[in-house]
């Protein structure tokens, strides 16, 4: 595996992620934002946060799949949440959830989040885009 994520001492341990990934491979690979689309662009999770941020961490997966990777090769996710606000964290720690449970990714990789106040489609509430090393 190209990646080992860790939290360093004197860093706040969060449970949901890690603070810091170290990658080793030889390919760097960038996704494009993910937003909840499915194979045919219609989007999944019409209203639903949790359920859109589920169906990105799934599409970035299906992304790496296409170039022979995975999840495991993430090393940073940006994620672009529409009118965020700091009560919509339990719905995005749900869709994570959801996501790393059915892609058997423990911990999730570092990341960002950014509150914007739109994306391309207004039925969409959250993009994500990733950065990631292949061996």
């Amino acid at each position: 595996m190209a990646i080992t994520l860790v939290n360093p001492s004197g860093l706040p341990k969060i449970e949901a992620y890690r603070q810091v990934s170290i990658a080793t491979g030889s390919k760097l690979v960038f996704i494009a934002g993910q937003v909840a689309w499915d194979a045919d662009a219609r989007t999944i999770g019409r209203g639903d946060f949790a359920a859109q941020v589920e169906q990105c961490y799934l599409n970035v997966a299906t992304a790496l799949a296409g170039v022979g990777g995975s999840f495991n090769d993430v090393a940073k996710l940006t994620i672009y949440a529409v009118d965020w606000t700091p009560d919509k964290m339990p719905l995005l720690l749900e869709g994570i959830a959801r996501a790393a449970a059915k892609l058997g990714v423990t911990p999730v990789p570092p990341g960002t989040l950014l509150g914007i106040s739109a994306l391309s489609d207004p039925d969409h509430l959250v993009e994500v885009e990733a950065t990631a090393v292949i061996d």
